[in-house]
């Protein structure tokens, strides 16, 4: 049986050795033996789990509870609950699924609301008016006006008035938000789309700036999910084969 000391772990997996160390303290992989001198022993198998691991964190999803889903299937793996395990990558495959298809709904949503196929009456309201009208609090039309995603006018007395046109893009922003995307990649969209009314909607949510300093799930959702589908169909055929071997 083969085994591994700390670096020689780090040098086969690629993580630096205080990575090792990290998921031995996290749980995520079994405690390894030690020798009479101190030093770790690792197996083929922490070997396996490693890789489960970095499999299952390279896309960080955030949203529906699935973070803490995988976590839980890594801890599950490394203390060989393989089938609990596998039970708990279909849920969260279930989960990464119903998401990605949230924010392809919300596309759509956007792009009926943008061409008119949603009825729109003309108004204007205030901002309690509006936040009843949309059930978006008060607090929350307050901070997406902050964050630049819209600019109300204001009457002489200075009263925010939100027009038909407000009105038209805070249900884009909150379809979106819905949906789990960011402020960042929802005003990212609405900059573009205003220069461009043709604008590919999907590809301005998904596609951050070379500029942005923003790496963040919110700002990549679609691309980052469907990476996700696929890493977590990944490790249910890891988790099988480290069931029959270990």
């Amino acid at each position: 049986m083969n085994t591994y000391r700390t670096t020689e772990v780090a040098t086969v997996i690629g993580i630096h050795p205080n990575t090792v160390r990290l998921y031995e303290e996290l749980g995520l992989i079994p405690t390894p033996e030690r020798e009479s001198n101190g030093y770790r022993i690792f197996t083929e198998f922490h070997i396996q789990q490693f890789l489960l691991a970095r499999t299952a964190f390279q896309i960080e999803v955030l949203q529906g509870g699935l973070r803490k889903k995988i976590v839980s299937v890594v801890k599950l793996s490394a203390h060989k609950k393989f089938d609990e395990a596998l039970n708990l990558t279909q849920e969260y495959l279930e989960g990464v699924r119903m998401e990605r298809n949230n924010a392809e709904e919300a596309i759509q949503i956007v792009q009926d609301i943008l061409s008119g196929e949603i009825e729109e009456h003309r108004f204007s309201m205030k901002r309690k008016e509006v936040s009843e009208y949309l059930d978006i609090s008060m607090d929350t039309l307050r901070n997406w006006e902050m964050n630049g995603l819209l600019t109300v006018k204001r009457k002489e007395n200075g009263y925010r008035v939100y027009t038909d046109e407000d009105i038209k893009r805070l249900k884009v922003i909150r379809a979106l938000r819905c949906a789990k995307y960011s402020l960042e990649a929802i005003l990212r969209m609405l900059r573009q789309l205003s220069k461009n009314p043709d604008l590919d909607i999907k590809a301005a949510l998904n596609t951050p700036l070379q500029s942005e300093d923003i790496i963040s799930v919110c700002d990549r959702l679609i691309i980052s999910l469907t990476t996700a589908e696929y890493n977590a169909k990944k490790i249910m055929e890891m988790l099988q084969e480290m069931k029959e071997n270990y």
